[in-house]
């Protein structure tokens, strides 16, 4: 398994940090993982409660997911605790950006919180991470 490159970012105290991994690749197209660690550093409980993010692939073709909760789950963080999900999207080229937000309510109010941005990209010489 090579090294997987994680990618953090902040928005007051919550940490998210990110890491995408090439799970199949089918030539021209790839199907990429990734993987999400929120972190609650704040002193308030917070609960996440959804996503507006965008896969943009190399041809163009936009990929948004703005649903309610994670895979069903509408996690609810104790200061210091954090939450982990994954998932995959099938990509027509072998590159793609992500970008976006999640939502979260702290103190009763709805606040978006900035996703890391990071490319996928992989070639017909790319190594699988995981099966």
């Amino acid at each position: 398994m090579q090294n997987k490159d994680y990618f953090f970012s902040q928005t007051d105290d919550i940490s998210i940090s990110a890491c995408p991994m090439l799970v199949e690749n089918l030539g021209a197209a790839s199907v990429w993982g990734y993987y999400f660690c929120f972190e609650n550093n704040s002193d308030k409980k917070i609960q996440l409660v959804g996503k507006n993010w965008n896969i943009t692939d190399s041809l163009g073709n936009v990929f948004h997911d703005g649903s309610a909760g994670f895979k069903g789950e509408l996690p609810e963080l104790e200061p210091g605790e954090y939450f982990e999900f994954t998932s995959e999207v099938p990509l027509s080229s072998q590159e793609a950006v992500f970008y976006g937000s999640c939502k979260i309510i702290l103190n009763d109010e709805v606040l978006d919180v900035k996703m890391p941005t990071f490319c996928m990209s992989g070639d017909k010489n790319s190594q699988v991470v995981y099966n």
